[in-house]
């Protein structure tokens, strides 16, 4: 009995450290209402501690979430929340900010104290408008028959959009950088480089600079905006007429399949590298890019919100790959032997 018991907290801890915390607009107004010290804020255990926390109470009650291991991190946070509030808070409750705190965002955190609600609609308005014309641009992007100048310009539009919105996602969760010097700037990254919102940004940037042009590209694009479009209408156009006649059944299918199409979005983002390889045979080589790409993929391999997803598919390439390279290629072991070293290894 409590083998099994072990095992399914196991495997809601998997649940809850692969859960699209992202695309969840609870989760910001979670993450900014958690009085935590500033020199905290940007440690990943204790963003994964308070992410589970957030699992516990609105996805999963069942979860049961252990005290953060470390003394430092759990003696700080419990001081500088006693400090601020008469009365500590309860459950693992997140206490609002003041406005005399130190405040994780510099930026758009000081203005969302004064009527977070309307704020907080307002960021998904602008959310909303900017991945709606990306969707809109990314389909006149990929039809066949629009015209070539249209069609190209479509597909650089779409990567640009899709830049602006992750950007944007970004400075509304985590501001700017405390300081404007190395290590202000090096915390700030360490902070968001897991992100989802940093990867699309990045992977944007690859392809928006690039003359080569992979429409297959758009459909990880295509995945998010269709993602961000439909939990925004559901959330807010519910009782609509005109919702429920023609958007429902779209929105409904979309949100409960999100599993298809991010495994859509792993398959055709791996797929690109391997593309890109083959492209370095081309005149339309880019060595840079390639490199660069590659270097986007080990994040999404390691980054929790991607990690379940990538990983699955690239189990699926070894169990193809590995059998035939043993029995016809066996000198290719030793190289990819180091290749596989390089890949696991974390990033510091």
């Amino acid at each position: 009995m409590g083998q099994e018991t072990e095992d399914s907290q196991k495997l809601k801890r998997i649940a809850a450290a692969a859960y699209d915390y992202d695309n969840d607009p609870r989760w910001a107004d979670y993450w900014s209402n958690i009085l935590i010290p500033p020199h905290l804020s940007s440690r990943s255990d204790v963003l994964d501690h308070f992410k589970r926390k957030f699992y516990q109470r609105y996805i999963d009650p069942d979860l049961v979430v252990e005290v953060m291991s470390t003394n430092g991190s759990s003696q700080s946070t419990n001081s500088s929340a006693s400090s601020s509030s008469s009365s500590p808070p309860s459950d693992g409750q997140p206490q609002i900010r003041n406005t005399g705190s130190t405040a994780r965002a510099s930026g758009p955190s000081a203005t969302a104290g004064q009527n977070p609600t309307s704020v907080h609609l307002y960021r998904q308005t602008i959310q909303f408008s900017v991945n709606a014309w990306v969707f809109v641009v990314a389909v006149l992007a990929i039809i066949p028959l629009a015209p070539k100048n249209l069609s190209s310009r479509a597909y650089r539009l779409s990567f640009m959009g899709t830049a602006c919105s992750s950007l944007y996602s970004l400075y509304t969760l985590y501001g700017r950088p405390r300081a404007w010097n190395l290590q202000g700037i090096q915390v700030y990254f360490q902070s968001i480089i897991a992100t989802k919102d940093f990867i699309y940004f990045i992977y944007c940037l690859t392809f928006v600079t690039s003359h080569l042009c992979l429409k297959v590209a758009l459909i990880p694009i295509l995945c998010r905006s269709l993602e961000h479009v439909a939990k925004f209408l559901r959330c807010n156009f519910s009782s609509s007429t005109l919702y429920r006649k023609y958007l429902e059944d779209p929105c409904v299918w979309v949100e409960s399949n999100t599993t298809t199409l991010s495994i859509l979005s792993s398959h055709t983002e791996i797929g690109l590298g391997f593309l890109l390889i083959v492209s370095l045979f081309s005149w339309q080589r880019n060595i840079i890019q390639t490199f660069m790409y590659w270097q986007l993929l080990k994040l999404m391999y390691h980054a929790p919100v991607t990690a379940g997803y990538h990983q699955s598919v690239w189990a699926q390439i070894g169990r193809t790959i590995n059998p035939l390279v043993h029995r016809h290629c066996p000198f290719l072991n030793t190289p990819l032997s180091a290749v596989q070293r390089w890949w696991l290894r974390l990033y510091r």
